[in-house]
Order: C-alpha cells, then sequence, then structure tokens
C-alpha cells in the first residue's frame, strides 16, 4: 500500500514521504495514530501544496533541535551517584527515565526517555556514553559517570566467611 507519512516514523521515513508498506502495518498502525495518509490522487496533490510548509516546520523544529544539542553537549558530563556494592556493582540499574529527570534536573535541558539510548546498562560504577536522538537529524552524545553514593558490604560474603570461621 503506497501512503504519505504526515509524521517521522523511525526506520520509514520523514513527514510528506511516500513509502510503499504493508497494507495490516498501515491499516493497524500509521493510519489510526494519525501518522499516515493512503496516497489517493487527491491526497497527492495536497501533498505537492504543502511540502513547503512541511519542510518549513522541519527545520524549525531541527533548528530547535540543534540548540538543545549544543546545551546538552556543552554540559559536559552527567554525574550520578547511586548505592553500590563492594564490587562496583550497583544496587538495581540506573534508567533512561532516571537519566532524564537528572539531565534536567541540572542541566535544565528536557528530554524524552523515549530519545535516549544506551550501549549497555548502567549497574555498575563507571563511566557510561548515552545518545539523545532529539529528531531523525539530530542526535549528541553525553557521558554519565556513576559514583557510589553508599557502599554496603555483600551479605552473601558475609554470610561464606561466617561458616568458614564456624568450620
Amino acid at each position: 500500500m503506497q501512503i504519505i507519512l504526515k509524521k517521522d516514523v523511525q526506520n520509514l521515513g520523514e513527514a510528506g514521504d511516500i513509502v510503499n508498506v504493508k497494507d495490516g502495518y498501515a491499516r493497524n498502525f500509521l493510519l489510526p495514530n494519525n501518522s499516515a495518509e493512503i496516497a489517493t490522487k487527491g491526497a497527492l496533490e495536497n501533498r505537492e501544496k504543502n511540502i513547503a510548509r512541511i519542510r518549513a516546520k522541519q527545520e524549525k523544529l531541527n533548528a530547535e533541535a540543534m540548540e538543545k544539542a549544543q546545551k546538552i553537549e556543552s554540559f559536559g558530563k552527567l554525574e550520578l551517584s547511586a548505592k553500590a556494592g563492594e564490587s562496583g556493582k550497583l544496587f538495581g540499574t540506573i534508567t533512561t527515565k532516571k537519566l532524564a529527570e537528572e539531565l534536567a534536573a541540572k542541566s535544565g535541558v528536557e528530554v524524552d526517555r523515549k530519545s535516549i539510548t544506551l550501549n549497555a546498562p548502567i549497574n555498575k560504577i563507571g563511566e557510561f556514553k548515552m545518545t539523545i536522538k532529539l529528531t531523525s537529524k539530530v542526535k549528541c552524545e553525553l557521558a554519565v559517570i556513576v559514583t557510589a553514593s553508599e557502599v554496603v558490604k555483600e551479605t552473601l560474603e558475609e554470610e561464606t566467611e561466617t561458616e568458614e570461621a564456624a568450620e
């Protein structure tokens, strides 16, 4: 089925693009979410009239995203502290939601948690990189440094030490 995208759709295209997709994907996802419309003769003519407006809107969004990306990159590093064990492993992981909240609190730049991707899960003390995808064309990276706010003795080692001492 040939459709015209109304919004940017990840791994498919940008607003205003004409793409071919499977019928089920169009009917069950794109059309109900108002992300696309069927490419009829009238819709194609309307697209030609509105293409300049769509491109201008995208350029404005990209310019705003570039400013946001520059603010994020000028921030440098995001430092977090979490409760950890003696081996440096955290009690739980630091999620993208927590990263978005900390970034907003410390730098004043609000970012959607869904736009943050991590190379590896943050579940130990150290330095990590997170990529923030603001638009389809604008991405930025930020270093995340995780330190231990509180070091807790690991209970498994204590139990084995007491068992060895008893024997």
